[in-house]
């Protein structure tokens, strides 16, 4: 019967502080620690403009993988790394994550990003909500669900913000 080998090695949950999931990773692969952090293409407005920024897949979550055989004896340094808020635990114990898991998401990650259902100054239709029946020239889309469209109100665009969701296309 062919004998399996137990990795001591296992990936933990790390909360960071807010906004500071970066620096986090940075000192703590400066310290030799195997970090994973997933990320997340968005797209966002800056300045008016239409941007694709990576963002965390989890904010203030990342992934840092430990021997479990040394469990609180040398994972004090963890603690107080910058960036750092804590490791998350239950019932005392540090969180385990499933190896499946962190490959899935890298997988998943590594993967085509997805087309925009919308292209800017594409004529859309809105389906639902008070402006419901009407035409919007779509612009972008917004942090969140959200996108922002022209509509044509009394002979005039207004730029206004909709639910993506009640966005569909036309033909």
């Amino acid at each position: 019967m062919p004998q399996t080998i137990v990795s001591p090695l296992a990936w933990y949950l790390v909360h960071t502080k807010p906004r500071q999931e970066a620096k986090a990773l940075f000192n703590l692969e400066q310290q030799g620690y195997p970090c994973y952090l997933p990320l997340i293409s968005v797209e966002k407005v800056r300045r008016g403009k239409a941007q694709v920024v990576s963002e965390p897949l989890f904010p203030r979550y990342l992934f840092i993988r430990l021997d479990s055989s040394q469990s609180g004896k040398s994972w004090a340094p963890i603690r107080s790394t910058l960036g750092v808020s804590t490791l998350v635990q239950f019932g005392g114990q540090a969180a385990k994550v499933e190896d499946e898991l962190i490959h899935m998401l890298k997988q998943h990650e590594q993967a085509s990003p997805c087309a925009p259902l919308f292209n800017p100054g594409e004529v859309v239709h809105i389906a639902d909500g008070p402006f419901a029946g009407l035409e919007a020239i779509y612009q972008c889309s917004e942090a969140g669900h959200r996108s922002i469209v022209l509509l044509e109100l009394l002979h005039k665009r207004v730029r206004m913000q909709i639910e993506t969701a009640r966005l569909g296309k036309i033909g």
